[in-house]
């Protein structure tokens, strides 16, 4: 279920709003400068589909995005379970670790979720965006928002990505993050 939790950034068990109304995430968003728009997410994805694929089943969307905001690049990022996999869950762990601390980009961060789910956490103003992102969302974070990302215990995501720069998605980590002191994906989705 999609998700939008609002909280105070000095007082993370003070919950301001909490719905999942896209309409109302639409506008709040919108508010701290976010693009949300909902698309369908209805095309089959069988394991072993090719990322050429996946982008050529939303090409009418990638291509609206691009010509929109310039965008240059596009890749497909995916966490699929593999519990056949012994090192699976290590490489579950150290993949969420990577980016639960708060950090920016140089560059917007833009993803749709074609399957599964992932949490932005958008620290803006004063207050903590909690953003759980599901199949058929579209987030675009614009450049400079601090913010961390979660994928959950058990990661289950494919997101097509949008770049102007190669190198324009790496994270710029702050020393001091408030991150820890918020609920965790797996937190939101259980209250």
């Amino acid at each position: 279920m999609t998700l939008l939790q609002i909280m105070p950034d000095e007082a993370p068990q003070e919950v301001t709003l909490r719905t999942d109304d896209a309409e109302v995430i639409q506008g709040e968003l919108s508010n701290i400068g976010v693009r949300y728009e909902r698309w369908a997410a209805d095309h089959p994805l069988p394991a072993d589909l090719a990322d050429s694929e996946i982008t050529d089943a939303y090409s009418s969307h990638i291509d609206r995005i691009c010509a929109e905001e310039g965008y240059r690049l596009v890749d497909v990022a995916r966490m699929t379970p593999a519990p056949e996999d012994p090192n699976w869950p290590a490489l579950a762990r150290k993949a969420r670790e990577k980016f639960l601390e708060e950090h920016f980009h140089t560059e917007d961060e833009v993803r749709f979720f074609v399957e599964g789910t992932g949490c932005f956490y958008l620290h803006v103003n004063g207050k903590v965006y909690a953003m759980v992102c599901t199949s058929g969302d579209l987030l675009s974070v614009p450049s400079r928002t601090v913010h961390w990302f979660d994928m959950g215990s058990e990661p289950h995501f494919t997101a097509i990505r949008f770049f102007q720069e190669e190198d324009g998605w790496v994270g710029q980590f702050l020393p001091h993050s408030i991150a820890s002191r918020f609920p965790t994906l797996d937190e939101l989705r259980s209250a």
